[in-house]
């Protein structure tokens, strides 16, 4: 089993609105890592630390679990969608994604400047500079030190 953390802006799908869907496709991923995380590395089952970020203040609200492993991205065939791309194809597309079901929604958040001042967290992707990827590993042992924390 896998551990990742999974940001998205609380304004355009929040953790709120991942408990109303049961489920959602993590689509609109439009940088390779990310995608490739889904793709390569995620597998059914893998347990999702759900971050809110561009939010005051930015941080974990909640958990998910991946429900379905990549499929290809229907956004970037929507002509209509912010993330369409003309150079994909059905034959060959370019992106992926992979299908969240909500888990729980915790009781408080733990934010970007928590996990920054948490000794046991120091070495979470999240708090490194220049590490923007809205999709990240994290190690086990940060995932279950979270888990105790907030669940």
């Amino acid at each position: 089993m896998n551990y990742w953390l999974m940001k998205s802006e609380p304004d355009a799908y929040s953790i709120d609105d991942l408990k109303k869907d049961k489920k959602t496709l993590w689509d609109g991923i439009r940088n390779y890592q990310a995608r490739n995380f889904m793709m390569k590395d995620m597998q059914i089952g893998d347990q999702v630390l759900f971050y809110h970020s561009n939010a005051k203040p930015p941080g974990i609200v909640g958990l998910g679990e991946i429900s379905k492993q990549a499929m290809p991205d229907p956004t970037q065939f929507d002509k209509k969608s912010n993330y369409f791309d003309a150079k994909s194809s059905k034959e060959n597309p370019r992106w992926h994604c992979v299908e969240v079901k909500y888990k729980d929604k915790f009781k408080s958040m733990l934010s970007l400047n928590e996990i920054k001042e948490v000794k046991p967290l120091k070495d979470m992707m999240v708090i490194k500079k220049g590490a923007r990827l809205s999709i990240q590993p994290v190690d086990k042992k940060d995932f279950n030190y979270i888990l105790k924390t907030l669940g």
